[in-house]
Parts: C-alpha cells; sequence; structure tokens
C-alpha cells in the first residue's frame, strides 16, 4: 500500500483538476461517460503537438533503421565503434532516438489520474449509465453488462483490450532483427491479455475502462491521420513486421550516405563511368564508320 500513496500524492493535483474538468464537461453533456470520451479528446489535443513530434520521430527512426542494421553487422566485434558510429548517424540524419519516448512519459500522468478520479469519486458513477451500459439488457445480463458505470463491463473490457491490442501493434516502431519482432509479437498479444485479465479479476469501474478505451481510439485515429497527411500506408508503424535492409523506393533517392561510405561510393561511382564512356566512345567511331 505504501507505493500506492506515494503515487497519489505526487498525482493528487492532476487528479483534482481532471476530476473538476469531468465536473465542469457533465454540467454541458449531462452523462458522466460521453463526458469521460470529451475528457479523452481533450488530453490528446493539448498534447497534439507532442503527439506529432514523437510520431515525426518514429518516422526517422524507421527509416535510418536500415542503416543501423549495416552498421550493427559492419561493426558487430566492435561495440565502441558501433556506438560511435551510430551516434555520428544520428547526427548526420539529425536524429534524437529519446525523442519518441519523453511525450508518452509527459502525458502518462494525466491518463494513469483517470483512476483516481473514478476510485476516489465512485458514488458520482454509480447510477451514471452510458449506451448499454445501465439499459435494461445490463439489467438481465448484470455479470456481463455493467449495469451503471460504477461496475464493471465485460463487453467494455474486451473492446479496451482490442484497442490496447491496435495501440502496442501500430504504435510501436517495427523491429531491426527478427528476435525483436518476435518479442514485440508476444508484447501484443500479452500486454491486452493481461490487462483484460486484471480488469476481469479486480472489476475495474467502467468509467476507468470507457477512457482508456476512448484514449486508445482517439491515439489511433491521430496515427492514421498523420500517416495519411505523410502519405504513408498503415504497414509503415506496423510494429509485426521487421524492417529489411532495403529502403523504400522514395526514399532511395534521398538516403544520405552511412558515416565512412564515402570511399566506398566514390570508387562504386568511379567504376561506373568507365562503361559508359566507352561506350560513349565506340558510338562516335560507328557514327564516323557510317
Amino acid at each position: 500500500m505504501m507505493h500506492l500513496v506515494l503515487a497519489t500524492s505526487w498525482l493528487d493535483p492532476i487528479v483534482n483538476a481532471m476530476a473538476q474538468v469531468v465536473l465542469f464537461i457533465n454540467k454541458y453533456v449531462n452523462n458522466l461517460g460521453w463526458s469521460l470520451i470529451i475528457l479523452a479528446a481533450l488530453i490528446r489535443g493539448v498534447f497534439w503537438p507532442l503527439n506529432a513530434a514523437q510520431f515525426r520521430s518514429m518516422m526517422k527512426m524507421q527509416r535510418i533503421a536500415p542503416q543501423i542494421k549495416k552498421l550493427q553487422a559492419r561493426y558487430k566485434d566492435d561495440n565502441q565503434k558501433l556506438q560511435q558510429e551510430t551516434m555520428a548517424l544520428y547526427k548526420q540524419q539529425g536524429v534524437n532516438p529519446l525523442a519518441g519516448c519523453w511525450p508518452m512519459l509527459v502525458q502518462w500522468p494525466f491518463i494513469l489520474s483517470v483512476y483516481y478520479v473514478v476510485m476516489n469519486h465512485k458514488n458520482l458513477f454509480e447510477n451514471q449509465d452510458w449506451m448499454w451500459i445501465g439499459s435494461s439488457i445490463s439489467q438481465a445480463y448484470p455479470n456481463i453488462l455493467a449495469t451503471s458505470l460504477a461496475h464493471s463491463d465485460v463487453v467494455l473490457l474486451v473492446l479496451y483490450a482490442a484497442s490496447m491490442y491496435l495501440s502496442v501493434r501500430f504504435g510501436s516502431m517495427p523491429a531491426t532483427d527478427p528476435q525483436q519482432a518476435q518479442t514485440q509479437r508476444l508484447m501484443s498479444f500479452i500486454s491486452p491479455l493481461m490487462l483484460g485479465f486484471f480488469g476481469w479479476k479486480y472489476h475495474w469501474p467502467s468509467a476507468m475502462v470507457l477512457y482508456w478505451f476512448s484514449f486508445n481510439a482517439f491515439t489511433m485515429a491521430q496515427t492514421l491521420y498523420m500517416l495519411r497527411k505523410s502519405h504513408e500506408p498503415l504497414s509503415f508503424a506496423d510494429s509485426s513486421h521487421m524492417i529489411t535492409d532495403v529502403p523504400a523506393p522514395e526514399d532511395a533517392a534521398n538516403q544520405k550516405a552511412l558515416p565512412g561510405d564515402g570511399a566506398a561510393r566514390s570508387n562504386g561511382a568511379s567504376k561506373s563511368k568507365t562503361p559508359r564512356s566507352g561506350s560513349a566512345r565506340s558510338k562516335k567511331k560507328n557514327r564516323k564508320g557510317a
């Protein structure tokens, strides 16, 4: 219990603020379920710049992933050299590997605080309904459907687990090696199953699950919007696929050289010029002969 007390102590200002925002929205909506959904949308909107920066960082990291794989193969026996060349590549491409992590760390207290909002004010959600929750159908099947937002709802837990699976799969950068790809595939299944199991076992209030489900739904909507805006397919953000050594055709022309590849590429360029110059001379001789 000690860690729970410590957690709520520094979260108290955020928890109180979230509770006031929910109650303010509810004055106009008159439904705490829809108020929580609007709160999730507002939080995603407030942190839109951070989420956009996180998405751009993920795109940059994915684009240089094939080059990182080449460095790993080249310096597999020299970790110090690998680290130096990797940092040089990050600097050359303008990539910050930490830029994809800190936006989520900033938002995490706001995501977690809703749990305490619901638990500390559970009586407010006792007689609140939303969609099928609290309807006559839920009264007939109280073990499956919640009779109010203060009670657990199996259908909503399943929807939340599905949204969590999609968030993990399409919210993480694709793997760069088979082992990492296998680990990410397992996590995309295990994490939602564990959360769904804990939610069912400990009877999480449907109000809390509704907020987290809405947050995941808005997260996926934002990801799809950014993919469409940047003209990228959904597979670009699919963590179940492994990044290969072959860059995308549209990136080949813009791809910068790896650190230390200048000499090799210049030699390749000089060799490629030789046959072209020879073919040009043969064409000139043919013209003169004609």
